[in-house]
């Protein structure tokens, strides 16, 4: 079964940082475009941060400078970089895949828009 799995969220005081890791699981052939998302309380989901397969990156201006994603495709994980942090930065991270396609030669499974359980990050003014 495919899946993601984060790791990484915290407490930290404004200005620290942290690492966020994503990590899809299954018998995984190929993914997509990997990204980061996250979801403060009474507000909507937003766009974090995005990377494709071939290394292509874009970010939300709240983070621009500030974090950086990246990914190894060996592994498939995803990671977030998160430098300078501030207080409204505190949300639920979420890991999404858009396109994961899993199996072996015989059989695959294309598995669309799949999110992980997500991490909270926390940051003390």
């Amino acid at each position: 079964q495919v899946q993601l799995v984060e790791s990484g969220g915290g407490l930290v005081q404004a200005g620290g940082s942290l690492r966020l890791s994503c990590a899809a699981s299954g018998r995984i052939l190929s993914i997509n475009t990997m990204g980061w998302y996250r979801q403060a309380p009474g507000k909507q989901r937003e766009l974090v941060a995005t990377i494709t397969s071939g290394g292509v990156t874009n970010y939300a201006d709240s983070v621009k400078g500030r974090f950086t994603i990246s990914r190894d495709n060996a592994k498939n994980t995803v990671y977030l970089q998160m430098n300078t942090l501030k207080p409204e930065d505190t949300a639920v991270y979420y890991c999404n895949a858009d396109r994961i396609v899993a199996g072996s030669t015989i059989y695959k499974e294309t598995r669309v828009n799949i999110w992980g359980q997500g991490t909270q990050v926390t940051v003390s003014s």
